[in-house]
């Protein structure tokens, strides 16, 4: 994991903004270019461990300027024209004709989207859930999708017909596997489905409360895996979890724990160190301070002698070790390092982990994008995404948390209460993170030249960024450290 804010994503692949748009890969004079664009949310799965295992994938599909207007992907719209054109013997009329050639276009850009590489790393080595539609389920274009790294989300009223358990059949036979969406009653058409499906998504807040343990039995006893929807608080996961849930889709896990987080390290020590950096300190008063934590200690030193750092020869001493560094380096790597886990998992599979350096490195590129941003602004607004989780660890009131960590007044005040350019930056940020599309849109009116479609951008390329944790974790001083 790089440090450097000078390294800028690419974003082949991803619609951004015009102004992004000049460093992506354009269409020649005589390609012509795809009237659909798409881009991505991720929103992770966690184990009954508290483990990343999964990320939904929700993707958005528009069109282009210039193009037919402004289309979801899951809308009411395509099942419709599906069923209006496979009604009995009749050819369908020109409007049915064209919602299907709409629809295959749709579902061709889709599919190419989910191929990209930056999707691809976006997700760090994770299986995808991907919500699919019925005519996708029936378009060839669906078999470029990996078997083995995408679940296929069967939505709401997608029906339980001959045909569509033929076509789920068929895929099946390719390993192709299938999750049963937002299931809230055992209905007819859920019977149905029900024997094709690895896995059943369940709001617990969606099911009558007498009813859901007595559900949740049947569907466990059926070796059916288990996904809990919407969780968002830890009493929602302690409850979901005593019921034998196996997946859990929200943010509880970046919320106050109530003191249960385990550390990485002793997160008083982190604090300290970090207040130390605020104040710009000397080399000397630097060094005093990391010797009496031996640990921080022996990962600076691995750090300092990575390759990325090298200074042509071996680092030996801490004063040669900090200025190998650089103090900038040395807080980014403290700053995170206050969310990892204490348990012995990859850093790709800590969720807060993951959350928070994406966040703060999305906060990062998206403040250089910006008119008048420069190196300043785009360490405040690391500082914005690192800190906004600072209760999930701590605890206590947010705004005496801050107080401690010495920030500067703007910092506090985006993250307290979302003022400034930095306090919107942060809303965005927490609304692609939930796929609330109309937040984003709403958003980009006070953002410019960022749009929708940029910003979806940014932060796949930060998450890529925060997903190379583990594999360049030697080299990027994001080492496990052990109390």
């Amino acid at each position: 994991m790089s440090f450097n804010a000078t390294d800028r994503p690419h974003m082949a692949g991803v619609e951004g903004s015009h102004r992004l748009a000049q460093t992506t890969p354009q269409t020649t004079a005589e390609s012509s270019p795809d009237p659909w664009q798409v881009y991505f949310a991720r929103e992770p799965l966690l184990d009954r461990d508290g483990v990343l295992c999964a990320f939904e994938t929700l993707p958005r599909v528009v069109a282009r300027d210039g193009f037919a207007e402004s289309a979801e992907v899951h809308t009411e719209a395509h099942a419709e024209a599906h069923t209006e054109a496979h009604e009995g013997d009749a050819l369908p009329d020109d409007g049915a004709v064209r919602a299907g050639a709409q629809s295959a276009a749709q579902n061709r850009a889709l599919i190419e989207a989910f191929g990209a590489p930056t999707l691809r790393a976006a997700l760090t080595g994770h299986p995808a859930w991907l919500d699919v539609t019925r005519e996708l389920l029936f378009d060839d274009v669906l078999l470029r999708l990996p078997a083995d790294r995408v679940i296929l989300e069967l939505p709401p009223g997608i029906g339980a017909d001959p045909e569509l358990i033929a076509q789920l059949v068929k895929l099946h036979a390719r390993r192709y596997r299938f999750a049963l969406d937002h299931v809230t009653q055992a209905d007819d058409a859920f019977a149905k489905l029900l024997p094709y499906a690895d896995a059943v998504k369940l709001d617990p807040r969606g099911v009558a409360p007498a009813l859901l343990p007595k559900f949740a039995s049947v569907l466990k006893a059926a070796g059916k895996i288990l996904v809990a929807l919407g969780i968002e608080t830890p009493a929602e996961y302690e409850r979901a979890h005593a019921l034998g849930f196996d997946r859990f889709q929200g943010y509880y896990f970046a919320k106050p724990q109530g003191g249960a987080r385990r550390a990485s390290a002793p997160r008083q020590a982190l604090l300290s160190l970090l207040q130390l950096l605020a104040s710009e300190p000397t080399v000397m008063q630097l060094e005093a301070e990391l010797k009496l934590n031996p640990v921080l200690v022996m990962h600076l030193m691995r750090l300092a002698n990575s390759s990325s750092f090298s200074l042509g020869r071996k680092v030996t001493t801490l004063r040669e070790a900090i200025n190998a560094t650089g103090t900038n380096r040395i807080a980014r790597w403290t700053q995170l390092l206050l969310y990892a886990d204490g348990r012995k998992i990859s850093l790709e599979d800590d969720p807060l982990l993951q959350l928070v350096a994406t966040r703060a490195r999305f906060m990062e590129l998206a403040a250089a994008l910006l008119p008048e941003a420069g190196p300043a602004e785009e360490d405040a607004a690391f500082l914005v995404g690192v800190f906004s989780f600072v209760d999930a660890v701590f605890g206590g009131p947010l705004d005496q948390t801050l107080e401690v960590l010495r920030l500067a007044k703007p910092i506090r005040a985006a993250i307290a209460r979302r003022e400034g350019v930095l306090g919107r930056l942060l809303g965005v940020s927490e609304a692609l993170e939930c796929a609330d599309w109309a937040a984003v849109d709403a958003a980009c009116a006070t953002l410019a030249p960022l749009d929708a479609g940029a910003l979806a951008a940014l932060a796949l390329a930060a998450a890529e960024w925060a997903g190379m944790a583990e594999r360049n974790a030697e080299a990027e001083g994001l080492e496990r450290i052990e109390d």
